[in-house]
């Protein structure tokens, strides 16, 4: 966080372009954190955040930029999922049993919330498990732009509450930005028992019925006379007549 916090300091100060190269920081730390770099993305929210409560960057800048870098760290993600992913994740190797577990992690996950496990998997697992692109990338930008409308208003917010500003919009900001990041689980939560009871009714369609014989006592079932031969019958009585 400090490290983060010491580049957009460096960046903002620039002599050519002031705070043009922090929002360039801001994007590329983003879209890192969404390519799977742990962390990264979220201190540099949080930071630029901070920042800006203080007047050294600009909150809709900020924001924007977060978005465009988790999207394009989203996508460059996937694809790279998709194309190595799992030769990557199942490589001999240090951490091999560490990756593998994360792959099944990441599989069992998409089991149990479907599209919604994208917002809590790596957007290499999502590539690596072939997800259709089109649907990742509309679950990518949203998911991105819940974490930023969280993360950011919230660290914007607390910045402006502890350096004494105490207005409508500073604690709105801070409210408004835990309640993104509230709304966000109670509609996940929402969507799974959705998404679980369809897997449940499909499961209950798919199972095959009893056949009729199944369903009659064992007692109650003629017995089969498939076994015997018919007994020669002699000729009718038109056939016997000359």
């Amino acid at each position: 966080m400090k490290t983060i916090m010491h580049v957009l300091a460096a960046a903002d100060g620039s002599a050519n372009n002031p705070g043009l190269w922090a929002y360039l920081v801001i994007l590329v730390a983003t879209a890192a954190g969404y390519m799977g770099v742990p962390f990264i993305g979220t201190a540099a929210i949080g930071a630029a955040a901070v920042f800006a409560s203080q007047g050294k960057l600009n909150i809709a800048a900020v924001l924007i930029a977060a978005v465009v870098g988790n999207e394009i760290g989203g996508l460059l993600g996937y694809k790279i999922g998709d194309r190595w992913g799992r030769r990557i994740l199942e490589h001999p190797g240090p951490a091999l049993q560490w990756r593998k577990k994360a792959l099944a992690k990441g599989e069992a996950v998409y089991q149990k919330w479907g599209r919604l496990a994208v917002f809590f998997t790596p957007a290499l697992v999502s590539g690596a498990l072939r997800m259709k692109l089109s649907q990742f990338a509309v679950w990518n930008f949203f998911a991105g732009t819940v974490f930023v409308l969280s993360v950011g208003p919230a660290a914007y917010g607390a910045g402006r509450v502890a350096s004494g500003h105490h207005d409508l919009v500073s604690v709105g900001m801070l409210v408004g930005g835990v309640a993104v990041g509230a709304l966000c689980i109670v509609l996940g939560v929402r969507h799974h028992r959705r998404h679980r009871g369809r897997r449940s009714a499909e499961a209950d369609q798919a199972e095959p019925e009893p056949s009729s014989d199944a369903r009659v006592p064992a007692q109650r079932l003629a017995p089969s006379r498939d076994h015997l031969r018919p007994s020669p019958r002699g000729p009718g009585p038109a056939q016997g007549r000359s």
